[in-house]
């Protein structure tokens, strides 16, 4: 059975069209892990168990550290596509902030928002110069995806900015009510 960690793992190595877990490593925490966590771990043995199913083939280097490079297979271009082509019909996800779960059990909502705020500040900068960079070309997808982080990011910074301008005793009793 195919996961959510193995189809980034597939459209990733269609990207890069070789690859090692670390080079996986590396484009994850570039990409969809803006907005996705992937164990480290999950992430070194998922190529091997992608190999064993036929997704992937495995190739090792043949000098120095002779490292595990992995390509898709034409079984793992198809699942990927027809995970693709699947409706997103999905449980929408959690919402885990500690921030949030701080205000639920009664943490000082200025406090807590003054660092939220510059936290979310900072990351829509981030990804506003990364969309800066949009040179219109295909693919299209991860621009798509950076788009919707920024609107959330954007919604975080109103809610904290919010939050941080509110009377104390007006944030406290409107966080009790909740």
């Amino acid at each position: 059975m195919l996961t959510s960690t193995s189809y980034i793992v597939l459209g990733l190595v269609e990207w890069i069209g070789e690859a090692t877990p670390y080079d996986l490593k590396q484009r994850i925490a570039e990409t969809v892990g803006n907005f996705w966590s992937v164990p480290h771990s999950q992430l070194y043995a998922e190529p091997e168990r992608l190999a064993a199913s036929g997704h992937f083939v495995e190739r090792r280097q043949q000098g120095g550290r002779r490292r595990r490079l992995f390509s898709l297979t034409d079984p793992g271009r198809e699942g990927l596509s027809a995970w693709r082509s699947q409706p997103a019909d999905d449980p929408l996800p959690e919402l885990r902030d500690p921030g949030l779960l701080r205000l639920f059990f009664g943490a000082d909502p200025q406090a807590i928002a003054r660092t939220r705020l510059d936290a979310h500040r900072e990351k829509l900068r981030s990804y506003e110069e990364r969309l800066a960079r949009d040179s219109g070309a295909e693919p299209r997808g991860p621009w798509l995806a950076l788009e919707a982080g920024i609107g959330h990011e954007r919604e975080w910074v109103r809610f904290w900015s919010e939050l941080l301008a509110t009377e104390p005793s007006a944030a406290r009793v409107a966080g009790a009510r909740a």
